[in-house]
């Protein structure tokens, strides 16, 4: 039987998903791929990975704007192969939101990747994290203590979710670990490529000078995930930007 440890990374098809994936496989991980509607995306990603490494990689699909499908997305990750050893909430919903223009439904919209499935997620799956001293790794973002203007919903969401990592790590203590990594500028936004002037404008406030990568956010959740003595605590990836103002 094969015990190789297992990881759920939700939003994992493409973008800094499909580089922790990769990267935790690479390690020695089996991965559930996790996509709303990237699925050929994610196959694609998943037989890559079994070529490598057979039984190794599978794709779950789940709308996590669904409550029913969230649930049921933490049922199918434990019947994959009866263990769960690292959830990674890794989807997120991103767009502004003005005062002027918000509605019901982006708030329900971001809130729902970015605060509530990661609460389901790891409700649902905390008794399968606990029996292998497991631990669950929450993407948050620096603008969860640092606004950013006309995003006020996505912060609030990704504010609640820094919150909910300190107050599982309590919880969910001593059995389960609980952190976070709020990365800074690793990819433009799916459809944004900024001019010249307006990526230097952004780059002048990094004391590092340049983006990351998502080697750097796949990097720092490998070592959240081998690092048995951290709990509740919240890294920026971020080049130093979160000590600017």
């Amino acid at each position: 039987m094969n015990h190789s440890r297992v990881a759920l990374i939700t939003g994992g098809a493409q973008r800094i998903g499909a580089c922790i994936a990769e990267t935790l496989h690479q390690q020695g991980w089996r991965v559930l791929v996790h996509c709303r509607h990237s699925a050929d995306t994610a196959k694609a990603l998943a037989d890559r990975l079994n070529q490598q490494r057979a039984d190794s990689a599978q794709v779950l699909v789940a709308d996590l704007d669904d409550h029913p499908q969230t649930l049921a997305l933490a049922r199918q990750a434990l019947a994959q192969w009866q263990r769960v050893d690292l959830l990674v909430n890794n989807a997120s919903a991103f767009y502004p939101t003005p005062l002027a223009e918000v509605t019901e439904e982006d708030w329900h919209t971001l809130m729902a990747s970015n605060l509530k499935a990661p609460l389901f997620l790891s409700q649902q799956l905390a008794s399968a994290l606990a029996r292998h001293n497991g631990s669950i790794i929450n993407l948050i973002d620096i603008h969860a203590q640092k606004p950013l203007p006309r995003h006020s919903v996505y912060c609030a969401a990704k504010a609640g979710l820094a919150m909910l990592t300190q107050s599982l790590a309590i919880e969910l203590a001593p059995a389960v670990r609980v952190n976070g990594i709020a990365p800074g500028a690793i990819l433009w936004p799916p459809g944004v490529t900024p001019d010249t002037d307006t990526e230097t404008r952004w780059l002048s406030g990094i004391p590092l000078a340049r983006k990351g990568q998502p080697e750097d956010i796949a990097n720092a959740v490998s070592f959240l995930a081998n690092a048995p003595y951290i709990t509740g605590q919240i890294l920026a990836v971020d080049g130093g930007k979160s000590l600017t103002r």
